[in-house]
């Protein structure tokens, strides 16, 4: 949902990816661009490699075949300038809010910080999740929404320049996952990071991406899909409900033409 107008080279670059256990293939021959200030959603059926690939991307897996490029460099393994989160927030619960944003930040790929200047990202980090006022919080003190846009502000106050989330609203209620939605669209737009979102759910997809990239039952890219409909995208409910229906025929195509043996 972002101007990529002047968005120039891609940030990640996915060149022949692939990826095969015995006699099964996870991923077989991913080529895919993001931008910065590009948000792409990956969809696709359990045991498709969403995640597998999320991974790949942030440096934590190497793949079979093929490389990923994160600003023209070949990824050889984790990034200070790539941040990823998870569906589980992963807060240390007996630390405060405002030290699990700060964890991590003094790790050995980190550039090295000052304190003052850890407090800055973590203020800054804070402050763009809407949670300046629960930094002194104990993890039990947050709702589900307090302590996904914690881990949210945790990959901020690296301040990346890639940010995967791999079903980080999974566990959420509708309510809230629609609040944390437009959160992660502001982020995008305020940092500039290209972000990568794997989601099971189409309709967060379509809400919230750019692009749409839709992975078939045996790990192939079967579907890209521009998202061009004008905000406020909730109203545009016959131009969506189109989309949908694209995307759910090619998830269903993937899925009769799949062998049975792919399925175990």
């Amino acid at each position: 949902m972002s101007d990529l107008t002047a968005a120039g080279a891609p940030r990640i670059e996915v060149c022949g990816v692939g990826l095969r256990y015995a006699q099964r293939s996870v991923l077989d021959g991913i080529s895919l661009r993001v931008r910065p200030g590009e948000l792409v959603s990956v969809l696709g059926p359990s045991g498709s490699g969403k995640s597998t690939l999320l991974r790949i991307i942030a440096g934590l897996q190497q793949p079979g075949a093929g490389h990923v490029e994160i600003d023209g460099e070949i990824l050889r393994g984790p990034r200070p300038d790539v941040a990823l989160a998870f569906q589980d927030p992963c807060l240390l619960p007996w630390l405060p809010v405002e030290k699990n944003v700060a964890f991590g930040l003094g790790f050995a790929r980190q550039p090295a910080l000052s304190r003052g200047e850890r407090r800055e990202r973590v203020t800054a980090a804070l402050q763009e999740v809407g949670l300046a006022h629960a930094r002194h919080y104990t993890p039990r003190q947050l709702s589900g929404g307090m302590a996904q846009r914690t881990a949210l502000a945790r990959c901020l106050a690296r301040q990346p320049r890639t940010l995967l989330l791999d079903e980080p609203f999974g566990a959420l209620d509708e309510v809230t996952r629609a609040d944390m939605q437009r959160l992660l669209v502001t982020v995008v737009r305020d940092t500039n990071a290209a972000t990568v979102l794997v989601t099971h759910d189409i309709d967060e997809a379509l809400l919230v991406s750019d692009r749409v990239v839709v992975l078939g039952a045996q790990g192939t890219l079967i579907l890209q899909l521009d998202i061009v409909v004008a905000p406020p995208r909730e109203t545009r409910v016959q131009e969506l409900g189109a989309l949908r229906i694209q995307i759910l025929q090619a998830l269903q195509d993937s899925m009769t033409h799949t062998p049975l043996s792919a399925h175990t």
